[in-house]
Order: C-alpha cells, then sequence, then structure tokens
C-alpha cells in the first residue's frame, strides 16, 4: 500500500478544489530547469531486508568524521559528547515532551530550558539568552532583524570574516522586506576595517569571532564606534567551545549575541540538528525573538517556572511579533545543558584549552612544511592554510587515503576563485597526534 492511498476520485476531487488540472500545475512556478521530467529511476517495491541491505551499501559509500583523522570545521565541529548526555536525552519525559503551555504540568522542560539559558548568558558574558533557536544561521539572521526593531533602521553591514553560509541566510531573510545589506570582502588577513561603513542609517554591524578564516580579534573598538553610530553590534561564534578560553562578547560590547550551540552535547549527525543560541542587552529583551523561560513562584511560595516571554505570533498579535520561528530546539538545548553542566566552569575552561593547544600543535606541524604558510596569526581551533596548489584537489587526493583534511574555501565561496588555495583546518580534544602526523605526511606529498 502506497503511503498516501489516494483513489483516482480523491485526486480529482482535490484538484478541482483548487481549480488545478492536473498535479503537474501545482509546480509551475519550480523552474523547468529544475523539474525532473522523467520517472526516478528506482525499482517499484522491495522487500524490507532488501531496502536495508540497499541502504547499508550507500551509508558505506560514506567516509564519517569520527572513523578517519578529521580536520573538518567550518562551523561544525567534531567534539567528543559524553555517554550521560544522550542516556539523559532519551528519557522519556525529557524525549517525548514539547512545547511548556501549561506550566503545572511542564516544570521539568522550564526548568532545564531555565538553566540553558542562565548557562548561554554566562559563557557569553551578556544579561539575557532566550530558550534557543533553529541553528547559527537563523540565529544571526534574527539578531540583524531584532537590530531593525531597536535601531528602526534598515541598512546593515557583514563583516568579510562571516561564514558565507551565514551571510545567505541574512540575505535570504532580509531580501524583501527593505533592507540594504552591505557585505565586505573576505577577510582572509583579519585586518579589515568596518568603521568606515558606519553611518547614521546603520542598523547593525555582523563580526563572526573567531572569523570563519578562523582569526581573533578584539571588537571593543568596533562596539564603541558602532554605539556612537547608534548602530549596534552583532557578534556570532559558531564553534561554542571558543567561549570556554576566548574573551566574552558581552565583555567587548556586544549588543547581541547569536551563536551555533552545536559543540556541546550534539554530535555532527551529518549536519543536523543544531542549535541556535542567542543572547542580548537587558534593555533589548522586549525585541529578543523565540522564547523566555523566568523563575517565579506558586501559590504556596515554592519555587516555579513559567514562559515570561512568548513572542511569536501563535501567541500574540502577529504586528506584535518578534519572530515567526515556530519552535526551539529543545532536546538539542537539553543537551547543550546537559553537556555543559557535566564539564562544569573549570571543565569548560580546560575543554577549549585542550583545543587550542592541538590547533597551535598542528599549525606549527603544518607550518613547516615546504609550500604551506599559515595564514592566519591568531586563532582558537581553526585556522587557514595557504597552498601552492588548489586546496580542493588536495582534499580529493587526501580522501583517498582517509584523510578529511579540512574544508576547502573554495567551496563556500565558488564565486571568488582567487581563494581556490586557501584550506581551513581545525583541531579539537578529539585530534590525536596520529591524526595530525597522518595529515602533516599527507600534505607533504599533496600539496
Amino acid at each position: 500500500m502506497r503511503y498516501l492511498p489516494l483513489t483516482p476520485t480523491d485526486r480529482r476531487d482535490m484538484l478541482a478544489a483548487i481549480g488545478a488540472a492536473s498535479v503537474d500545475e501545482l509546480y509551475l512556478d519550480v523552474p523547468a530547469g529544475a523539474r525532473l521530467s522523467r520517472a526516478i529511476d528506482l525499482p517499484d517495491h522491495l522487500g524490507e531486508l532488501e531496502v536495508e541491505r540497499d541502504l547499508a551499501g550507500l551509508a558505506a559509500q560514506n567516509l564519517a568524521a569520527g572513523a578517519v583523522p578529521s580536520f573538518l570545521g567550518a562551523g561544525a565541529y567534531r567534539h567528543h559528547v559524553p555517554a550521560a548526555v544522550d542516556h539523559l536525552i532519551q528519557r522519556s519525559e525529557f524525549l517525548t515532551s514539547y512545547t511548556p503551555y501549561q506550566p503545572e504540568i511542564s516544570q521539568g522542560t522550564l526548568q532545564y530550558l531555565f538553566e540553558f539559558q542562565t548557562q548561554v548568558a554566562t559563557i557569553t558574558g551578556m544579561e539575557v539568552a532566550n530558550a534557543s533557536m533553529y541553528d547559527g544561521a537563523t540565529s544571526c539572521a534574527e539578531a540583524v532583524l531584532m537590530a531593525s526593531r531597536v535601531t528602526r533602521r534598515k541598512r546593515v553591514v557583514l563583516s568579510g570574516g562571516l561564514h558565507p553560509h551565514y551571510r545567505n541566510v541574512v540575505k535570504t531573510m532580509t531580501g524583501y522586506t527593505g533592507f540594504a545589506v552591505d557585505v565586505a570582502t573576505p577577510d582572509v588577513t583579519g585586518s579589515e576595517d568596518l568603521t568606515a561603513r558606519l553611518g547614521p542609517d546603520l542598523a547593525c554591524v555582523v563580526v563572526q569571532y573567531p572569523s570563519f578564516f578562523g582569526h581573533l580579534r578584539d571588537v571593543t573598538r568596533l562596539a564603541q564606534r558602532c554605539h556612537e553610530a547608534g548602530s549596534l553590534l552583532i557578534l556570532v561564534v559558531t564553534e561554542v567551545v571558543a567561549l570556554g578560553l576566548v574573551k566574552p562578547p558581552g565583555a567587548m560590547g556586544a549588543d547581541i549575541v547569536a551563536a551555533e550551540g552545536q559543540g556541546l552535547g550534539n554530535a555532527l549527525n551529518f549536519g543536523g540538528p543544531y542549535l541556535g543560541l542567542f543572547a542580548a542587552r537587558a534593555p533589548h529583551v522586549r525585541q529578543m525573538p523565540g522564547r523566555l523561560c523566568g523563575e517565579t513562584v506558586d501559590a504556596d511560595g515554592k519555587r516555579g517556572f513559567v514562559l515570561t516571554l512568548s513572542t511569536r505570533e501563535q501567541h500574540i498579535r502577529r504586528e506584535k511579533a518578534t519572530s515567526n520561528i515556530c519552535t526551539n530546539s529543545g532536546l538539542c538545548a537539553l543537551a547543550f545543558c546537559i553537556h555543559l553542566t557535566l564539564l562544569g566552569g573549570a571543565g569548560f575552561a580546560k575543554l577549549a584549552a585542550i583545543n587550542h593547544a592541538n590547533a597551535v600543535t598542528l599549525a606549527e606541524k603544518l607550518g613547516g612544511i615546504a609550500g604551506i604558510e599559515v595564514a592566519t596569526p591568531a586563532f582558537f581551533n581553526e585556522f587557514t592554510l595557504r597552498l601552492k596548489r588548489p586546496a580542493a584537489d588536495v582534499i580529493d587526493a587526501l580522501a583517498v587515503r582517509r584523510i578529511l583534511a579540512g574544508v576547502p574555501v573554495s567551496r563556500l565561496y565558488p564565486e571568488r576563485p582567487e581563494l581556490g588555495d586557501l584550506l581551513l583546518v581545525a583541531a579539537t580534544e578529539t585530534t590525536t597526534t596520529a591524526d595530525m602526523d597522518a595529515l602533516a605526511n599527507g600534505l607533504r606529498e599533496a600539496a
């Protein structure tokens, strides 16, 4: 039986109700070049055992980051997730819980979200954090929209060190609402100066920290200049583990912090689900997207938790809503919360220090190879290499040797051929000395 067992009469009646002559008419807005004109080459049906075998064979073609020396990064990082994290989040009371509309029966969910918010506010150095977003890229775009509401302006400056995916999501979410998005050229050297782009019409400046190319820079002066111009500074963090060691965004004057929380509690999972973090200054709290859990007392004076702010359009008048995001990444937020709780403050700092130390060791090994230049002088756990040949070719050559050598910048900047010799390399606590030696030997031959 098909999963949608509609009869021809059912289909005809449904099409008639919406005024379409055929199912094909439902896809007329999709460009013809993107539509398949033939049936997909798949067998009509297979038994469950045969399907399992076929899918297992397809999966075996993947080269998983956990199975070989891996130096992948560029916004998605392999970290060790303690076994306790998965054990706890798969308990039925967590795994099956949903939106805590009724606080009297949702105290467990509300409490862990409250603790999660406290953790995010603490590590970012901000005053208030929400109960999570979809992922780092959408958090970044929501931060831009929030800055526009606060300043009542619609011009945005995006640093050349902002992840290209984040940049594209911002442009998508602002593209039809009158925003002017000023994108700086790729900041390979880490020396860009955005102050000349400030002005009385500017809503915000968006800077990644550490940058897409790995650069670590103190943006305190930029924050001051933004505030003098009546603008906000948004800091984007794609590697949340860095916050265990580097100067927190709040200490540098950031007004909003948008981050990807995948690095704590959440494995790579071939691309998701991920976890968006969002924190801001207290005066802007009513313009924050998403949900905010708060602590209170019940009628008997006992500690309790509630949804203090619920700003999406399902709860309040649409014109008052600050976001149309319909849920938060609740289970991923819980995994983040458990992992960070297991680490504690000292453990989080130690984890970050190990990441940085491994990256320094790796940079020293690779920087000593003829034909390779470390192009990032100050970094956390990821840096850029400049090679003597296209980085994509080197990646392919080392993949054959079962080494995931990093991310060629050309993959994320296909329109910039001059960046074709750049390779992003990341090292985390999972990177061993043997892994580093394998990469060094491979690059010595391939680069």
